[in-house]
């Protein structure tokens, strides 16, 4: 007896609901039925769940939900009711759940700082939002550390710690130097994840004083900069001196040489780690070594591939990238850093979590009063997460009870539903790593039906085409539907009609009778509702006379027809198509209205045709197929290539000839010209047809010459005009007898392959040429110029012999005679050959350098006896390399040079040398086979030279009578430094020199200090280096002293503003610095990456329009000045309008308006001088007016308003800056000043950083709406917007 499966008591319901199929409510997207329809709220729009905030401007939390009706809005903070009536800075937006907090106007973004949390409620239920988490975000100043210098010895490894403020977010870390200039990163030398620079080993070339590390806060808009760190390198040379400088010479010195290492990890240390990750997140794993050479980073993973298509490699493959991670990705990875003397390597233990994501989240649910659905609401996650449901925002367990809901895990089951069980369910999947919010509602609504569809609509359809009759309809529950045919029809029913879910009547096949009116009722318990609509059915399109295939000649006329037959109520369209396509654009192709006519018909009207024919209910279409001949021609001759001869007959044999004869083939209309005689040698070659010779189309014998031991067959090809015949059938076969060769061998060579042998190569005879069997070679040879009888042996058919045990490179004479089995061939002419060749013996002697000038070089020897060559002389090669520079005392590794001189040349130029430095060099000879000893090192030395251009040439401290010059020496000296030569002259406002004033500085100086200048003046210096033989090149640099000791005056240009129209822009700007600048305006499409368009404005104005734009374009512009340092404004964006039908007229490009400002203008300027007349004629004239007016101006305080510097407080003094002042109290760079560059301050750099190192520049573009401060100083552009690119 079988058993029962037996299921718990508190299942049932849930198995019944879930294996059935649970039929809810589908709402119409029918605007007008949506606005009548209550609906519970659902949240549309909320901020993130992690809402980090600018903590200098107010903070927006969102909240935007949807509902019927609308629903009003209540926030929680930190868990409890937060009464935004009660804080003046809290303000909700209209019709919004929205909290605006106000920080500008004196509220403390860290006073808002915690959780909240949004409810949107109506009387059908509650949603609410995530746990929105506000935090403003912190740029921490750097910590105060002293950085004391890294004294690194050569190949050694290095690790620069940035050690960055902790912000939120974290900051961006990048490496600079003091020019703003990204520092190269290498295989070598990179950055690690956490900031910091390492150094898999150190160069001479890394020793620098300014690595510096930045920190970029994005969200505060700010950079931190950290002290700069200085490196020194060691070279093992420079160890050396300083060793051999402080020991005696008795005592033994000497640093050890850079000694190459095998890996070490630097990052991350030990053998093994650990690494968590969450599913989804970019997995980053990083493997940093030293060593030397530079160890190579090579990643696996341990018993599995790397992911295909989410691996990437970065930072020179120091760092492992798998994006969307997934659980999968869990295991051990590993990092191996090789170099040649070993390896090293690192296993990553990585497990992938996850935080809860969705497998079902909860749907929203209509349903009718008594109707059942379900909610289900799954989530997975590593850990699994756990799930909790809300109803109306509050836990079920102590939401109000409703009969009708049971929960079971993570499925809310609904039976019986009424009006009063409609609400907002809420589900949370949580774990350790995140949770998951959702809202659902259960909206229960009892509606009578309503018909959406139009009433009486008319529906057109073509006969024996299907009929849709659309019936749209909602109410709850659920309406019924049924159609009548007529008025008074009876219900339809049966096989004939196709009743659809959605209401939609469907006839298969509508016919003639199918036309009338319908009609659709719509019935639930709450009521009923029905609509007409009307079917029409009209006659098919038919073509009833087709386009037929046609075939004309060239240049013709041809037709084609397309009578067609339609619905008297519908309005047909033809169109005509060729090849798919429209017809030609071409005046020969004329459509009517019941055919298509193409008159003088062409080869490209060769093609199919089709006539498509339209209705707004159906279409037809026939093709039929247009080939386009030519004319038949006149009978014409055909010429063709001959056809082949026949009859070949053989006569006249002979040992060495016969006579070859035959009939020729037809002409083919085309004389022939020659004859082609063609001969197989079956014995040898047979099925290979060889060319023997040709005669005149007029002949038909020939007399053949013939070889010994052949078997001939010959064919005849005749040739013509046309062409070349097929070959005509092979002749009888003749074979000739056998004979002794007629020749020898050519193209016979003696060369040893090695110093003791002698290779004797020729070209073998054919099989034909050896005119007999047994064919073989006779080989001899003697060494020439000795009384030596010849040496001979006898090879089988082959092409080489070598003859062994011979002296090196002497003469031979060699001859190769063929034989075969009936004799010798003539006696042969000889050759001379050469045994093999050996390295020269001997170097060449008496080497003599004359040096012509710093960088030229002759070279002299004495060649070598030729016997002491021991082979072909080539040439002699001259090696000649850089001993060290004698200005520097430096040795660098060697690096040889090879000039050869081809033949018995016996001297030769050396070009491109250094100057002032010592050069080695030697000579040696070669021959075919190498090349002999070297001749002994001889040292020449090139004089001195003009040295390149000093390194740099940097001006500092600007004061109001004074600069500080600093340079670098040249990069090649090319002889002893003996004086700088610095040239200057002032530069006046219209880019005129000044008289040049020159100054010579000792050799040893690195820096001067120029007194005695004009103040506010600029100033071109020239400098270079001399030797003794002249001045080098120079470089060149302009400056500018100071207006006012006290706050100097750099020039600038802000405000940028533009008013834009539609083709045209006026941009305006201000100016702040010395006078007579030379502006001119770069604009571009923003965001195209084209060059910038510049355009030059004419005098010193502070305003240009831009013409030319194209309208409804957003454009970037920005302001710059020529010859002050190359200085820009920060980039402005504006948008032109869009086009307009008709353009306004601009008032005040009208003459008339020109003209009443001008008369304006001349008024005020009478009234003025009238003014000024009277007050001049009496009065009282004040003793303090007076002195105000003849104040000194170099004490007088600069007023505000005037644009001039007004107060200032002194560097030290701790006092509020008051207006005027270059630096905010808060020691913060302001936005406005932030745009300027400090890169042309060159040494004053270190003026914009706070005491701490930091510096804070805004780079967000957006423009402040404060006034202008009259007094600030104009500052040059800031590195910021600079450092952005690099990040």
């Amino acid at each position: 007896m079988m058993k029962k499966k037996s299921i718990p008591a508190s299942k049932p319901l849930l198995i019944l609901f879930l294996c059935q199929i649970i039929s809810a409510l589908d709402v119409p997207l029918d605007s007008k039925l949506l606005e009548e329809l209550s609906q519970p709220p659902t949240i549309t729009h909320q901020s993130p769940k992690d809402y980090i905030v600018d903590p200098r401007e107010n903070i927006v939390i969102q909240c935007e939900a949807k509902g019927k009706p609308p629903p009003s809005f209540s926030w929680t903070r930190n868990g409890t009711h937060f009464d935004i009536d009660k804080d003046a800075q809290v303000t909700m937006k209209p019709n919004s759940g929205t909290l605006v907090i106000n920080i500008m106007n004196g509220g403390k973004a860290e006073a808002y700082e915690g959780v909240y949390q949004c409810t949107a409620r109506n009387e059908r239920g509650a949603a609410i939002s995530n746990n929105i988490v506000i935090r403003p975000s912190r740029s921490p100043l750097w910590t105060k550390e002293k950085l004391e210098p890294h004294q690194v010895r050569e190949g050694d490894s290095l690790v620069l710690h940035c050690r960055p403020p902790v912000g939120l977010p974290p900051p961006i870390i990048f490496w600079m130097d003091n020019a703003f200039q990204r520092l190269p990163q290498s295989e070598r030398v990179s950055q690690g994840l956490n900031g910091d620079l390492y150094f898999s080993n150190v160069q001479p070339e890394d020793t620098r004083e300014d690595y510096i590390c930045y920190a970029r806060f994005n969200h505060t808009q700010t950079i931190q900069q950290k002290q700069p760190i200085s490196v020194k390198v060691f070279s093992m040379d420079s160890l050396n001196d300083t060793i051999a400088a402080n020991l005696s010479d008795t005592d033994i010195y000497g640093a050890k040489p850079v000694t190459e290492r095998q890996p070490v990890l630097l990052t991350p240390t030990g053998s093994t780690s650990t690494k968590v990750e969450l599913r989804g997140n970019v997995l980053l794993l990083e493997c940093i070594a030293a060593g030397l050479p530079t160890p190579v980073i090579r990643w696996i993973k341990e018993g599995g591939e790397l992911p295909a298509n989410r691996t990437f490699f970065e930072n020179f493959k120091k760092t492992l990238k798998i994006i969307d991670v997934s659980e999968a990705d869990s295991g051990n990875y590993k990092c191996i850093a090789r170099n040649t003397l070993g390896s090293v390597h690192h296993v990553i233990s990585v497990t992938v979590k996850a935080a809860p994501y969705w497998i079902t989240a909860p749907r929203n649910l209509v349903l009718s009063p008594g109707e059942d659905g379900t909610l289900i609401c799954r989530a997975n996650g590593n850990p699994k997460p756990s799930i909790s449901w809300l109803a109306n925002g509050v836990p079920i367990a102590i939401a109000p009870e409703d009969p009708s809901r049971k929960v079971d895990g993570d499925t809310i089951i609904f039976s019986h539903v009424q009006e009063r069980s409609s609400a907002v369910y809420q589900c949370n999947a949580s774990n350790e790593y995140g949770y998951l919010l959702a809202n659902a509602f259960v909206n229960v609504l009892a509606e009578p039906p309503r018909i959406l569809t139009p009433a009486n609509k008319l529906y057109q359809v073509i006969a024996d085409s299907p009929a849709l009759l659309d019936c749209a309809y909602f109410g709850s529950p659920k309406p019924e539907i049924e159609w009548f045919k007529g008025v008074k029809g009876s219900i339809l029913r049966g096989n004939e009609y196709v009743f659809h879910d959605n209401g939609t009547l469907e006839i298969p096949v509508a016919q003639k009778d199918s036309t009338g009116t319908y009609t659709c009722v719509a019935r639930n318990e709450l009521g009923k509702i029905q609509n007409e609509v009307h079917l029409e059915i009209k006659d098919p399109t038919m073509i009833i006379k087709q386009p037929e295939y046609k075939v004309v000649q060239r240049y013709g006329q041809v037709s084609f027809e397309c009578i067609i037959k339609h619905d008297s109520t519908l309005l047909p369209t033809v169109i005509w198509l060729k090849d798919n396509d429209e017809l030609p654009d071409d005046e020969r192709f004329l459509v009517g209205k019941d055919n298509l006519t193409i008159m003088n018909v062409t080869d490209k009207d060769d093609g199919t045709y089709t006539c498509i024919v339209n209705t707004t209910l159906d279409s037809v279409s026939a093709s039929a197929v247009l080939t386009v001949v030519a004319a038949p021609p006149t009978p014409a001759i055909i010429y063709a290539r001959p056809n082949p001869p026949f009859d070949l007959e053989l006569t006249g044999q002979l040992e060495r000839s016969i006579e070859l004869s035959w009939i020729p083939g037809d002409e083919n209309n085309s004389p022939i010209t020659h004859f082609v005689i063609e001969y197989e040698d079956g014995l040898h070659e047979p099925g290979v047809w060889h060319y023997q010779t040709e005669v005149p189309g007029t002949q038909t014998t020939v007399q053949l010459k013939l070889s010994p031991y052949v078997n001939y067959s010959f064919r005849v090809v005749a040739v013509n005009k046309i062409g070349r015949s097929q070959p005509s059938e092979p002749s009888e076969q003749y074979l000739t007898k056998s004979a002794s060769p007629d020749e020898n061998p050519a193209n016979v060579q003696g060369i040893g392959s090695e110093p003791d042998n002698l290779v004797i190569t020729w070209e073998s005879l054919k099989g034909f040429q050896s005119n007999g069997p047994g064919l073989q070679y006779k080989v001899s040879w003697r060494q020439k110029d000795v009384d030596d009888e010849w040496t001979s042996v006898i090879v089988a058919n082959v092409s080489k012999y070598i003859v062994s045990g011979t002296p090196t490179f002497v003469p031979y004479e060699i001859k190769v005679q063929a034989l075969n089995d009936l004799g010798y061939a003539p006696e042969p002419s000889e050759v001379i050959g050469h045994s093999g060749e050996d390295l020269p013996m001997v170097a060449p002697g008496n080497v003599q350098v004359h040096v012509i000038n710093s960088t030229l070089a002759k070279v002299h020897w004495d060649p070598v006896p030729l016997k002491t060559v021991r082979g072909h002389l080539q040439g002699y090669k001259v090696y000649y390399w850089k001993v060290q520079s004698l200005s520097r005392r430096s040795r660098r590794h060697v690096e040889k040079k090879i000039l050869t001189f081809r033949g018995n040349k016996t001297f030769g130029m050396l070009p491109g040398l250094e100057p002032y430095s010592s050069y080695k060099l030697n000579v040696r000879v070669v021959n075919g086979k190498g090349e002999g000893p070297a001749s002994p090192d001889k040292v020449f030395k090139t004089p001195e030279g003009v040295p390149s251009s000093p390194s740099y040439l940097k001006i500092t401290n600007p004061t109001l009578d004074s600069l500080t010059l600093e340079w670098g020496s040249p990069t090649h000296p090319n002889g002893v430094l003996t004086s700088y030569i610095l040239k200057f002259q002032p530069i006046n406002n219209t880019h005129e020199l000044g008289p040049l004033v020159e100054i010579r500085i000792p050799a040893n100086e690195s820096s001067l200090i120029l007194k005695n200048l004009n103040y506010s003046t600029r100033y071109k210096f020239y400098f270079n280096a001399q030797t003794s033989v002249g001045s080098g090149s120079q470089i060149t640099e302009e400056a500018v002293t100071i207006m006012d000791e006290v706050q100097p005056l750099y020039p600038r240009i802000r405000n940028v503003t533009t008013a834009a129209a539609e083709t045209y822009a006026n941009i305006s700007w201000e100016y702040e610095g010395p006078d007579h600048a030379n502006f001119y305006v770069e604009y571009g499409v923003a965001g195209s990456k084209e060059d910038w368009k510049k355009e030059i404005v004419n005098g010193s104005r502070s305003f240009f329009v831009l013409k030319g734009l194209t309208p409804g374009t957003a454009y970037k512009v920005r302001v710059g000045a020529e010859g002050l340092s190359g200085f820009r404004s920060s980039e402005d964006v504006f948008e032109t309008g869009p086009a307009m039908a008709s353009r306004q007229v601009d008032i005040a490009t009208q003459g008339w308006f020109i003209g009443l400002m001008c008369a304006v203008a001349l008024l005020i300027l009478i009234l003025l001088i009238v003014c000024f007349i009277r007050r001049n004629k009496g009065g009282k004239y004040p003793v303090k007016e007076k002195e105000d007016a003849h104040a000194d101006p170099e004490i007088q305080p600069m007023k505000e308003d005037d644009g001039t510097f007004g107060e200032y407080s002194d560097a030290e003094d701790h006092k509020p800056l008051k207006k005027g002042s270059r630096t905010p109290s808060d020691r913060t760079v302001k936005k406005e000043d932030s745009d300027d560059s400090l890169v042309d301050y060159g040494e004053g750099v270190n003026g914009q950083f706070n005491e701490d190192g930091s510096f804070i520049g805004q780079y967000s573009g957006k423009k402040e709406k404060e006034p202008a401060e009259g007094n600030e100083s104009s500052e040059a552009p800031s590195p910021v917007n600079a450092m952005n690119s690099f990040v």
